[in-house]
């Protein structure tokens, strides 16, 4: 099973991952094809630029805490690629991810052989979800959009029972459109006629275009801003907060996570939550348990006392990393882990690190791949802004040294996902050791 697991892993890692994409009207047919799937089970759909991945948890895990059978559809993975599929929160195993694979690969040869499309690296991946869910018999799929929305695989899906979209802001511009509008306008793609619209309505710009565009669907929306949330209390161990509800005024909430952006993700939760409350009942000790258990990987993430992982990559996400560990260097010395690729605004978010944090060190390092931009390129823009910084090109030396200067302080690894799954893979085999 290793091998066949080993090899269908290799068949996909190989299928581009941005080639242009196919039309929804090609992964509908995949769709029919393997029996539509989809309609085995009720979804949750969530796009956004940021806090995708975190909403979708907070979803599944109050659902999962309600007693509903859940599967998780998310983006990218850290270490391995199974990670994209959870079933009641658990990563599937190799046997069903290889029955997935060999039941899409056959479509996808037959369609070959009709002249037709290869699905896309997400496509294909996209279609063993379904599978995956429809085999275990789920009762709700969280959806994470992968690139976009408007056109996104995941908006094959013709009937889902809430549209979720979370903060937008400028990320990937080539694919998206070069402003928030633009890009809102493709996160919107994936609301449908009639289901209700859930939005992050903090950004006046983005707010306004998904507020039209649920109008013209005539589909009943609701906007969820920072003036609906209160925080009581921030420590290490995480976050409570006061939540404005449409049942009798508030209600507190405690989540496992030292970010404050946070707190707005699980507000959107808990807002779709409400209006689906009619077909989806659950009580308000099961839904202030669920929120309160919520595990979600690689997003200011504490894998081991004192060290956080988060894999914030672009403007938004560097200012909401950068939010959090002012807060907490008034009280504990912060030292930097940092790695970003060649594709993202590597010095704008390095500027915006020095110019709210003072760290005790900064360690850079480097993601090999055709991204890669080297540990002492990145030490360099450091000293450019007056921080001391020495570049380690090997990730599990730098990760050492990093930890060797965190001292009584905190270790934050942050610039990029793949630095996150690095990092969480060297703790796992030092466990494992």
């Amino acid at each position: 099973m290793e091998n066949r697991y080993r090899q269908a892993v290799d068949y996909i890692e190989d299928t581009p991952k941005f080639t242009t994409k196919n039309t929804l009207a090609h992964t509908r047919e995949c769709l029919r094809r393997l029996g539509n799937p989809q309609d085995c089970f009720r979804v949750i759909h969530v796009a956004g630029t940021n806090g995708k991945g975190s909403t979708c948890a907070f979803l599944t895990s109050v659902l999962r805490e309600a007693g509903y059978s859940c599967g998780l559809f998310t983006s990218p993975h850290l270490v391995v690629i199974n990670e994209r599929f959870q079933i009641n929160e658990e990563v599937i195993d190799n046997e069903t991810f290889v029955r997935a694979f060999d039941r899409v690969k056959a479509m996808s040869d037959e369609l070959l052989r009709e002249g037709s499309y290869h699905p896309t690296y997400f496509e294909f991946l996209f279609l063993m979800g379904m599978l995956i869910f429809a085999e275990a018999g789920v009762d709700y799929v969280t959806l994470e959009t992968g690139l976009g929305g408007r056109l996104d695989a995941t908006t094959s899906i013709e009937n889902p029972v809430a549209c979720v979209i979370t903060s937008i802001s400028l990320d990937h511009q080539q694919y998206l459109g070069e402003t928030i509008p633009e890009i809102a306008g493709e996160k919107a793609g994936i609301i449908v006629p009639g289901v209700p619209v859930i939005y992050d309505g903090n950004n006046p710009e983005a707010a306004e275009v998904i507020r039209k565009r649920a109008q013209e669907c005539h589909s009943p929306s609701y906007a969820v801003v920072r003036e609906n949330c209160e925080i009581l209390a921030c420590t290490p161990e995480g976050i409570d907060f006061f939540l404005k509800n449409g049942y009798d005024g508030t209600e507190s909430f405690h989540i496992p996570f030292i970010a404050k952006y946070q707190v707005m993700n699980a507000a959107l939760a808990l807002k779709t939550l409400e209006i689906l409350q009619n077909t989806l009942p659950f009580t308000r000790e099961e839904l202030q348990r669920g929120i309160a258990c919520t595990r979600w990987q690689g997003r200011m993430e504490t894998v081991l006392p004192g060290v956080i992982v988060d894999g914030a990559h672009n403007e938004d996400g560097v200012a909401r990393f950068v939010e959090t560990a002012a807060h907490f260097q008034e009280e504990y010395p912060i030292t930097l882990l940092f790695s970003a690729v060649a594709d993202k605004d590597y010095r704008g978010m390095i500027g915006d690190i020095c110019q709210e944090i003072r760290p005790r060190a900064v360690i850079t390092t480097q993601i090999d791949g055709y991204r890669v931009v080297p540990a002492e390129t990145l030490a360099s823009v450091f000293q450019e802004h007056g921080v001391h910084a020495e570049g380690i090109a090997s990730i599990p030396k730098a990760f050492e040294k990093a930890q060797e200067k965190r001292g009584d302080g905190l270790l934050f690894c942050v610039g990029s996902l793949y630095l996150v799954g690095e990092i969480k893979n060297i703790i796992g085999r030092t466990i494992d050791d």
